[in-house]
């Protein structure tokens, strides 16, 4: 493996960063070793979620593998849906294209100024499809709370799964929360067998909020799309927000909308952001023989 090369991306959106291998003109087996040595933002290239693009399993256009950096496989990706959407809608030159992922199927399109929307599908409600240890029949509201017994800092998080775990606390100021601190801990609690994505959103009016996200084994992030949505979802089921709304996260917005349930279940979610290729060019060799060794 010394003398390989491999050609990669440099893309984010909304400054949540991605180095992408497509492994279907350069086959690479990646190890969680491989993963964290790319990830790494002194000794490798530094990203928040290193992605692949793979050949589709089923019928889609491509397949995405999703891996954070610590190395450990993930289901879904909102963010990186939108950059590899865009990559596979300038290589077909198609108006629509499936990316078939871990959590199912994305479908992406292109939206206005070069803007890119991904169908993010219906989110799961109950407790055992988040999944929860413990059964809650209602899952817009939670016992869960930090902070001072009968002062928490935050409480009650409505919980959400959009292709992986989020919990979502509605608090009056997203920037006076430690998330930092807070959201390893919650991330880690014994009610998210599968650990989750932490998030704290505060809303601004019935079409807009802020949202900070503690991302499972990302850590703080400048945007987590998944958690967009599942916001968006919260708050919708608390009567916070309308169904579509501008989501503000520290590199940027999305705009968010939670589709009308339909006959056959929950509506679907869509989600419209920037895509951005930074840059280009080809992993140091070094970087897999020393992950392998």
């Amino acid at each position: 493996m010394a003398g390989m090369t491999h050609h990669f991306l440099k893309m984010n959106g909304l400054g949540n960063d991605f180095v992408v291998l497509d492994l279907r003109r350069e086959p690479l087996v990646l190890t969680d070793a491989i993963a964290r040595a790319i990830a790494d933002r002194e000794t490798g290239i530094g990203c928040d979620q290193l992605i692949t693009i793979e050949h589709p399993k089923h019928g889609g256009d491509a397949f995405m593998g999703i891996r954070n950096s610590d190395g450990g496989a993930v289901e879904a990706c909102g963010n990186a849906a939108r950059c590899i959407g865009r990559l596979l809608l300038d290589e077909t030159g198609k108006d629509i294209v499936t990316i078939e992922t871990p959590a199912g199927d994305t479908v992406a399109t292109r939206a206005d100024e070069g803007a890119i929307t991904v169908d993010m599908g219906a989110p799961k409600l109950n407790w055992n499809e988040i999944p929860l240890s413990e059964e809650f029949q209602d899952t817009r509201a939670i016992e869960l709370e930090i902070g001072p017994l009968g002062a928490p800092i935050m409480h009650s998080p409505g919980v959400v799964n959009v292709g992986n775990p989020h919990a979502i606390f509605f608090v009056e100021d997203v920037d006076a929360i430690d998330l930092a601190r807070s959201g390893p801990m919650l991330e880690h609690h014994p009610l998210f067998p599968e650990r989750a994505n932490i998030s704290v959103a505060q809303v601004l009016s019935p079409t807009h909020i802020r949202l900070r996200t503690w991302e499972r084994g990302a850590g703080l992030t400048r945007a987590c799309g998944t958690a967009a949505c599942a916001a968006t979802v919260a708050a919708v089921r608390r009567r916070k927000t309308e169904r579509k709304i501008t989501v503000s996260l520290p590199g940027g917005d999305l705009t968010v909308e939670w589709l009308p349930d339909t006959d056959k279940g929950y509506g679907h979610i869509l989600m419209t952001g920037d895509a951005m290729l930074d840059r280009e060019g080809t992993l140091d060799p070094r970087l897999l023989a020393g992950a392998a060794a």
